[in-house]
């Protein structure tokens, strides 16, 4: 089963211009742990939400936003795709992540 983990972290942290060292070094440990054991597939950081355009279609107009659709303390920070057997193994590869120490994760399968 393949799972989206979204990664949330208060937007403090996602707008700093470099990561803290110990963040980068737990993240550097997580990624090559599970894209050694084949978990992990592809992931990235995003900009911080400040550059984000938000695209809407309504009546047939475009509407263009700068920024995110929410006003939110916590941003969409990056993501991952993973490959684990069960929902459950899911749980425990995210729980691993950095970012579920310092903001949330949310894991969405991947529908069939």
């Amino acid at each position: 089963m393949r799972f989206m983990l979204i990664h949330y972290a208060p937007e403090a942290i996602t707008e700093l211009a470099e990561t803290p060292p110990e963040v980068e070094k737990a993240l550097a440990a997580w990624v090559a742990e599970w894209t050694a054991r084949g978990v992990l597939l592809h992931g990235d950081r995003l900009r911080p939400a400040a550059d984000a355009t938000t695209v809407q279609v309504r009546g047939g107009d475009q509407l263009i936003a700068d920024g995110p659709f929410a006003e939110t303390k916590e941003q969409v920070a990056g993501y991952d795709l993973i490959e684990c057997a069960d929902l459950k193994e899911a749980i425990a590869v995210a729980a691993e992540h950095p970012t579920a120490r310092l903001g949330a994760i949310e894991l969405r399968r991947i529908a069939p």
